[in-house]
């Protein structure tokens, strides 16, 4: 627990800097590039990460999202809110205690059809603990979370 409570005041310590000019997605600064370049499709249908191709892109809700395949990139823009990662593709667990961290993308999961993104896997363990938990308290948190970073 004290390690988790460590990395999440570092990760604060980091957020703060992340979050000048932040927008509704965690995007890759000036770039605007969503969850790292990866696809949102490919969780789901490859069960991994996949790199997107700059050239297959969307834009939805402020970020640019890159997919690897046209196919992939005509499911997303079909049904975003299938794909697009949860909390604006920040840190679940982050969200859920009030705050907004990067994420490491090895902690993807996807679960009840939805992607979910943590800060590191020692996070993802603590965020899946107590999953549904943690969902609820994020969600409820959404909102705040975001409107107090946009100051």
């Amino acid at each position: 627990m004290r390690h988790i409570l460590t990395t999440l005041a570092a990760a604060l310590l980091l957020t703060g800097s992340l979050l000048a000019g932040n927008s509704e997605i965690n995007t890759a600064g000036a770039t605007g590039i969503a969850i790292n370049g990866y696809d949102p499709v490919a969780f789901f249908t490859e069960k991994k990460p996949v790199n997107g191709d700059p050239a297959i892109k969307v834009e939805h809700a402020g970020a640019t999202y890159l997919f690897s395949t046209e196919k992939h990139r005509d499911l997303f823009a079909k049904n975003p809110e299938k794909y697009a990662p949860q909390f604006g593709g920040y840190c679940a667990y982050g969200v859920s205690v009030n705050a907004l961290f990067p994420v490491d993308i090895s902690t993807w999961q996807v679960r009840d059809g939805k992607l979910y993104l943590n800060l590191n896997p020692e996070i993802l363990k603590a965020f899946n603990k107590d999953f549904e938990g943690n969902v609820a308290k994020a969600h409820t948190n959404w909102p705040k979370v975001l409107n107090a970073s946009k100051y």
